[in-house]
């Protein structure tokens, strides 16, 4: 699968409506075949950086992904909130889910 964690730091009057800005993203992303999640977080240490991890059943759903109508939308739609230029990290690893964590066991 592709892997992506992505950092945006978004401008403080752009912080609270953020998250309504790139619903249509998001939800078009989701609705894609080879999406297997596209979840936002924000962090408890800057309010203003949004973190996104994603991931893709393969190097034709990603392609398909950032190829799309709706991924030119939203980069477009969220340009103007932003400070800078993303930060990314896009790895190939194995699997199509999430593993449990084996240093924790609950239950």
């Amino acid at each position: 699968m592709y892997f992506i964690v992505v950092k945006f730091q978004v401008k403080p009057d752009a912080s609270e409506t953020f998250m309504e800005l790139v619903k249509p993203f998001t939800e078009a992303t989701r609705a894609e075949p080879g999406n297997l999640w596209f979840d936002w977080s924000r962090s408890v240490e800057n309010l203003n950086e949004f973190v996104l991890v994603e991931a893709f059943l393969d190097d034709d759903a990603a392609g398909t992904h950032v190829s799309s109508a709706h991924f030119a939308a939203g980069m477009d739609s969220m340009r103007p909130a932003l400070v800078s230029t993303p930060k990314i990290v896009s790895r190939k690893v194995d699997g199509s889910d999430w593993d449990s964590m084996g240093e924790l066991q609950i239950g």
